[in-house]
């Protein structure tokens, strides 16, 4: 299986999981496109990839822009949704629920706009692959908010399994990764939740992002998979 001479558009692709799965495309021939809100990080991940990647910044929260973002562009095979920014967990004595909705925005409403738009545009034999995670099936507290943008990408990804058929929608749920998503952590409290994490899992490690890449590459080249969550968590739900 190769995603040799197919375009693959991923938004959140220039950094973390979004980057490594942009990378391992590019390495089985894809051409890349990768789309974040922040412009610097765009322009790193460039350095990054080959030179027939390209990219562009696109507010993913914003209907409007993301739909500039895709009438601008040519057809292409497949659509990744890696996007989100720094967990933010949520203690339900202090909820805030403006909070929690602003959660939802870029992970769920974000994934859901930019299939939206891009639907059309996805050629005959695509597919799309969105991300979900193991904290919908195995929360801890403080995870009620993260969870349940989880459980709603989970029954997204059926849904729309059904509704866009024959085109493909699949999702990967990673579990604990060494990746910027937990950048608004402290360097050291960083460290201590994978040293943690390492000895409670089966595999005696946390993921790293190229784990993760290649489960989205695996969907993309998997023909008979539609409707499908692959897991890779290193055992997480088990424990």
């Amino acid at each position: 299986m190769t995603l040799q001479d197919q375009r693959v558009v991923l938004l959140g692709g220039t950094s973390g999981i979004g980057l490594a799965t942009a990378q391992l495309a590019a390495a089985q021939g894809a051409t890349v496109i990768v789309a974040s809100s922040n412009p610097e990080s765009v322009k790193r991940a460039l350095d990054a990839l080959p030179a027939t990647a390209s990219g562009e910044a696109v507010d993913l929260t914003d209907a409007a822009a993301v739909k500039a973002f895709f009438d601008g562009l040519d057809p292409f095979d497949h659509l990744v949704y890696t996007a989100g920014e720094s967990l933010a967990l949520i203690e339900v004595a202090s909820m805030d629920l403006a909070r929690a909705r602003k959660a939802f925005e870029l992970r769920y409403f974000g994934a859901l706009g930019a299939v939206s738009a891009a639907a059309a545009k996805i050629r005959p034999g695509g597919s799309v692959v969105l991300t979900t995670g193991a904290a919908g099936d195995r929360p801890s507290p403080g995870w009620s908010v993260a969870a349940s943008i989880c459980g709603a990408v989970d029954s997204l990804v059926r849904a729309l399994a059904v509704e866009l058929a024959p085109l493909r929608v699949n999702a990967v749920k990673p579990g604990v990764v060494r990746s910027p998503l937990w950048s608004n952590m402290p360097v050291e409290d960083q460290e201590t939740l994978y040293d943690e994490t390492s000895r409670l899992l089966p595999v005696g490690r946390v993921g790293e992002v190229t784990d993760i890449a290649a489960a989205y590459v695996y969907l993309m080249n998997q023909g008979y998979a539609t409707g499908t969550i692959v897991t890779v968590d290193g055992g997480h739900v088990l424990v």
